[in-house]
C-alpha cells in the first residue's frame, strides 16, 4: 500500500489503518488471535475490535509488546528533544504550579 495521507482521513479511519496494520503484524509473527488475547488477558472479541481501530490505547500497546514490537512505538510518537537554546532560554524558570484565572485589580493589596 503506498503512503498515505492521514490529514485527508477521518480519525475512525486512521485508527483502522492502524488496526489493519496490528492485524498484519501478527499475521507474519504467525501468531492466532486466541493466543494473543490469552497473553494479555482479554477477549478474542476485544482483539478484534483493535483490529478493526475500536480499542484503548492499553490494549494496542499490549498486543505491541506480545508480538514484540514495542520498538515501533518510536516511529508512531517520536521524543522530540528541545533545541539548545530553547533550553537556555528556559534555564531556571520551571514553572512550579498553576496560575490564577482571575487577575487582582489595579492598586488590590494582598493581606498576606
Amino acid at each position: 500500500m503506498g503512503e498515505l495521507n492521514f490529514y485527508a482521513m477521518t480519525d475512525s479511519a486512521i485508527a483502522a489503518e492502524l488496526g489493519r496494520r496490528l492485524e498484519q503484524i501478527r499475521l507474519e509473527a504467525n501468531k492466532p488471535q486466541k493466543e494473543i488475547a490469552e497473553e494479555l488477558g482479554i477477549s478474542e472479541g476485544t482483539y478484534r475490535s483493535a483490529i478493526k481501530g475500536k480499542a484503548r490505547l492499553e490494549v494496542v500497546i499490549g498486543i505491541l509488546r506480545v508480538l514484540g514490537k514495542l520498538d515501533n512505538l518510536d516511529g508512531f510518537l517520536p521524543e522530540l528533544p528541545y533545541s539548545p537554546m530553547e533550553l537556555l532560554k528556559h534555564e531556571g524558570k520551571k514553572r512550579q504550579r498553576a496560575g490564577s484565572s482571575r487577575s487582582k485589580a489595579a492598586g488590590e493589596s494582598s493581606d498576606w
